[in-house]
């Protein structure tokens, strides 16, 4: 039985019904695997910005209804145009680099079916996550237990508008939140080449939304903040117990975050240069 005719046959009336949505771009390595922990589910939502690899051909010979998208509008957004295809009563929303495991996948099941039985039980649920950074699992430097706000009662909660680290957040703030005590893996940086190309995007991205939030930036304020981000992630997070990935890893986000004001920096610089430009091109 594929998980298309898995969906077809599953009774509303034996579990509850569950969306997954996610968003990708090529993401070819690890669509398969992704859907694949996620055979408990009865809908599969993807949202695609246009990969050029097989990552649309695999998630349909899966099962999931995908929809390619031409913009990209930042995560946020694109991860609410997921959540509004989304038809179950439940829905959990996970990246195509993560994995639900089966005692994970068995306690959302139970989770869901108790909290349909219960209205006094929490429509949304924090799920801890277990991440890894080049091949090993982080313990510690602020990535343990790492709650993440992941499976919800369909329209109690939706994505901010965030380019880059979005949450999701409850539509009433204060709504109760439950927690999972099993974990959701995280293959977030599976070689050094992938820690230099995501800090590159997301250095971009944020240097970006900074700008879109008025924010400017200078040179102190960029080596300043690079250096408290190494600092909270090694020492204030206890980085140092994961050893010399914990060191890696430090040295990672204070790199990530230098880039993103330097690149603010320039952009400010280009801006403020702009009108002198034109006007020399006028003579």
């Amino acid at each position: 039985m594929n998980a298309a005719t898995a969906s077809v046959d599953a009774s509303p009336a034996s579990r509850p019904r569950l969306s997954v949505i996610l968003i990708t771009h090529n993401e070819s390595a690890n669509i398969s695997d992704c859907l694949a922990s996620l055979r408990f589910a009865d809908e599969w939502i993807v949202v695609d910005s246009g990969s050029t690899d097989d990552t649309v051909v695999r998630a349909r010979a899966f099962g999931a209804h995908v929809v390619p998208t031409r913009d990209w509008p930042g995560f946020g957004p694109q991860k609410n145009r997921a959540l509004a295809l989304a038809t179950g009563d439940w829905v959990l929303s996970i990246d195509a680099d993560e994995r639900v495991p089966e005692l994970l996948a068995d306690e959302i099941r139970r989770t869901i079916a108790q909290a349909d039985a219960d209205a006094s039980a929490p429509a949304l649920y924090e799920l801890p996550r277990l991440s890894s950074y080049c091949g090993h699992f982080m313990r510690h430097a602020g990535w343990w237990p790492d709650p993440v706000l992941r499976l919800f009662r369909r329209g109690e909660a939706s994505f901010t508008d965030h380019r880059v680290h979005e949450r999701l957040v409850p539509v009433v703030p204060e709504a109760r939140v439950g927690r999972l005590q099993q974990s959701l893996i995280h293959y977030s940086f599976r070689d050094l080449e992938t820690v230099l190309d995501k800090v590159n995007r997301y250095s971009t991205a944020g240097a970006q939304a900074m700008g879109e939030r008025g924010k400017r930036a200078s040179l102190t304020s960029a080596i300043t903040h690079g250096l408290w981000a190494f600092f909270r992630t090694y020492v204030v997070k206890g980085g140092f117990l994961d050893g010399r990935y914990g060191f890696m890893l430090a040295v990672s986000n204070a790199e990530g975050t230098y880039y993103r004001y330097v690149k603010r920096l320039l952009a400010q610089e280009q801006q403020a240069s702009a009108p002198a430009r034109a006007q020399d091109e006028r003579l």
